[in-house]
């Protein structure tokens, strides 16, 4: 059953052409042409374009496939009565929802896999092995924390239209302010303030140093990782109160 509803599932997204476009197109067409930008440049930490971003739109790709593969199916779901057909058929939530996750995990490995091969042909990025067996394993990490907070966010909409609205806005500003674009030290001030309350700007930072082997436990990762281990919690809690308030 679960198997038969995770190929059906990942027929729908590939007929969605505006999902294709967000998540399989324009992440690694933007990359190509910042790197035909900014290629020759150096970053922090003394790393190079493809060290910097090959990261980075990875995540941007997690992010669009989470939210609007993930978080935003589940309002559309719900709005448009899938859930409550969902209830009298022989597919429960359970691997309605279990499905869904396999999905964007899938998706998501599809795009660590895809930028990686393009920042090793057209950048010469190093690809080790075990760095990028480590990378992946956090990246899982990654995609479990998007998860949770897209399910809590998603579960407040009750209108798809909302929703959708919601979905474009965000993908501007976590662009913007996640560091994902270009350095946040490069933006005005208002940005980087608006950059230490967004989640991606964190997970960007932790995903470099994890991708460049240049992780350590100072102030700023701690920081970072109590940030969003606090939002996980947060998220958590507003998805329990969700599901009593239906069960009620």
């Amino acid at each position: 059953m679960l198997m038969t509803q995770l190929k059906y599932d990942l027929l729908m997204f590939s007929r969605e052409l505006f999902y294709l476009v967000f998540t399989i197109v324009v992440p690694p067409v933007t990359y190509l042409f910042m790197g035909q930008l900014f290629g020759e440049q150096t970053y922090a930490g003394n790393l190079n374009y493809a060290e910097t971003y090959t990261p980075s739109f990875i995540l941007v790709i997690t992010f669009t496939v989470v939210f609007f593969a993930f978080g935003f199916d589940q309002v559309m779901q719900r709005t448009t009565g899938v859930e409550k057909r969902i209830s009298i058929s022989p597919v429960s939530k359970k691997i309605l929802l279990v499905s869904s996750i396999i999905r964007a995990i899938l998706m998501t490995s599809f795009g660590f896999v895809l930028i990686s091969v393009i920042g090793y042909l057209m950048y010469d990025l190093q690809l080790r092995f075990w760095s990028v067996i480590l990378s992946y394993g956090f990246f899982i990490l990654l995609n479990a924390v998007m998860l949770i907070l897209a399910s809590a966010i998603y579960s407040f909409f009750q209108r798809m239209n909302s929703a959708l609205v919601f979905s474009i806005v965000i993908f501007q500003v976590v662009i913007f302010t996640g560091g994902l674009a270009m350095p946040i030290r490069l933006m005005p001030n208002f940005i980087q303030v608006i950059a230490d309350f967004n989640p991606l700007y964190h997970m960007n930072n932790l995903f470099i140093a994890i991708w460049n082997g240049q992780f350590s436990l100072d102030s700023q990762t701690l920081l970072s990782g109590g940030y969003l281990a606090l939002l996980v919690m947060v998220a958590l809690i507003c998805l329990r109160i969700q599901n009593k308030r239906k069960i009620g």
